[in-house]
């Protein structure tokens, strides 16, 4: 499953602000395009594992500090929802 991850993860590292509000849609999830906007800017380059509990918290952390704890925790589901199996 190495390669699911890697692709999921390649995703989210750069993925747009437009994508993040499809897929937010898709999963029941608010999230603006102006807080998306943001979240996007913050995701691209980061090079992060969301499969990795500790480095998904701490992403969580900083989105929280960007865009609103409310956001984040809205990410963190669609997060969740990315990386089931």
């Amino acid at each position: 499953m190495k390669i699911y991850e890697n692709i999921i993860n390649h995703k989210v590292n750069t993925i747009t602000a437009d994508e993040l509000v499809k897929y937010a849609k898709q999963f029941n999830i608010a999230v603006t395009q102006q807080q998306a906007r943001k979240i996007a800017e913050y995701l691209r380059g980061k090079n992060v594992n969301i499969f990795d509990d500790k480095q998904r918290a701490q992403l969580v952390k900083q989105i929280a500090k960007a865009a609103g704890p409310e956001t984040a925790r809205e990410v963190n589901k669609l997060f969740i929802q990315f990386t089931k199996q």
